[in-house]
């Protein structure tokens, strides 16, 4: 590759105390991360040190409270270093993204008592939580969930399989949904399931295109017991919590898509000013600028775009329909960019002797987690016309 240094982005941080974070993040990412993502995604080996380290630097917890192990930083900051993490490694960004949904249940809705109890384990004492919400049978109709959780005496018995669960299998603890009383939204509540809770287990990690780094399996709840202490929020309120934490976690999948467009783009222009063709670096070539201007142009909008929406959720102003522009707009740029990457390496694109192949097989995914990108434009649309009429 080329001995062209690729160049830090130039971020608006609002702190030095955030510039300093993500200073720590992107050493992080340089030493620990990037040197080994190649090979372990190959592998198909999750870097569950990494998550040790990261949780020991006060990095799983960032956009929460400090008095339970937060790091108290605005989302503004936040997404920022989701975007460094996954631009070294996707595994890792979006692993963090999860966790940090996986621990939005219990941070804004569990009682004083609760939170007390268990979140700083969750935010900084090493956990790595996961998010059950999707079934086979419910993906975009969430609401339409089968899991059920059935009151005896003092517990509650959870019944039911969900699916494609990141981090399933190896979670210490899953948030998950289950239904209490009737049909559709309202008959739905929160959970909080240890990962040793007898009863539960995962099948066999799902065998994907990307993304093999990060286990998503199918998660069973056979007769799982949990005491009603780990109901978070009142019974049939668990839905709103659950489209609460995607608005949020949608941020986060955005910010990790702008990340893996812009590694995509660095390595692009690292390797087009290197290679030469007729006489010249292919970059001297106008197509070939041009095609990279665009690329560039559609990352820093992105990047713009999810920071605006972050900004309106640290105001505390309505950030939903924002979310889901960041959402789509990020994600169909990372699939275009890491395309245009591969093409820009031409043959050297297609191998796996360059990440270029894997960032477009990992861009795909972000077009379908947390909200397919159909669902999205659903969401913005009701914001500007209206429910549809039915």
């Amino acid at each position: 590759m080329s001995d062209r240094e690729t160049q830090p982005v130039e971020r608006q941080l609002p702190t030095d105390e955030a510039r300093d974070l993500l200073a720590l993040v992107r050493d992080i990412a340089q030493r620990e991360i990037a040197p080994k993502a190649a090979e372990e995604e190959d592998a198909g080996r999750f870097p569950r040190e990494v998550f040790t380290l990261l949780s020991e630097a006060g990095l799983l917890g960032l956009p929460y409270d400090p008095e339970h192990g937060g790091g108290e930083q605005p989302y503004e900051v936040y997404l920022q270093v989701l975007e460094e993490l996954a631009a070294a490694r996707l595994t890792v960004g979006l692993g963090v993204s999860v966790h940090t949904l996986a621990s939005y249940a219990l941070a804004t809705h569990g009682t004083k008592q609760q939170q007390v109890e268990h979140l700083p384990a969750m935010l900084g004492g090493g956990l790595l939580g996961a998010y059950c919400l999707s079934e086979p049978s419910s993906g975009s109709d969430a609401a339409s969930l089968r899991t059920r959780a059935v009151r005896d005496g003092d517990d509650w018995v959870l019944s039911g399989t969900k699916a494609w669960i990141t981090h399933g299998g190896i979670a210490d603890f899953y948030t998950v949904m289950a239904r209490t009383g009737a049909d559709g939204p309202r008959g739905i509540t929160a959970f909080l399931v240890p990962g040793d809770a007898e009863g539960l287990s995962a099948a066999l990690p799902e065998k994907k295109m990307g993304l093999k780094g990060s286990p998503t399996a199918q998660v069973h709840l056979d007769g799982v017991r949990v005491p009603d202490e780990r109901r978070i929020g009142e019974e049939g309120q668990g839905f709103g919590i659950a489209l609460s934490a995607l608005d949020s976690g949608r941020l986060g999948i955005a910010a990790c898509a702008i990340g893996v467009a812009q590694a995509a783009l660095d390595q692009a222009v690292a390797y087009a000013t290197e290679r030469r063709q007729f006489g010249h670096p292919i970059a001297d070539f106008q197509g070939l600028r041009f095609l990279l201007a665009d690329m560039a142009t559609q990352i820093e909008a992105g990047r713009a775009l999810y920071l605006a929406a972050a900004r309106l959720k640290d105001a505390g102003r309505p950030f939903v329909k924002q979310a889901a522009m960041a959402k789509l707009h990020c994600t169909d740029t990372a699939m275009r960019v890491t395309v245009d990457a591969v093409q820009v390496l031409g043959g050297y694109g297609y191998t796996a002797d360059f990440p270029a192949e894997r960032y477009m097989r990992e861009a795909k995914v972000l077009q379908i987690v947390e909200g397919t990108n159909q669902i999205q434009r659903m969401v913005i649309a009701r914001h500007l016309a209206g429910p549809e009429s039915r």
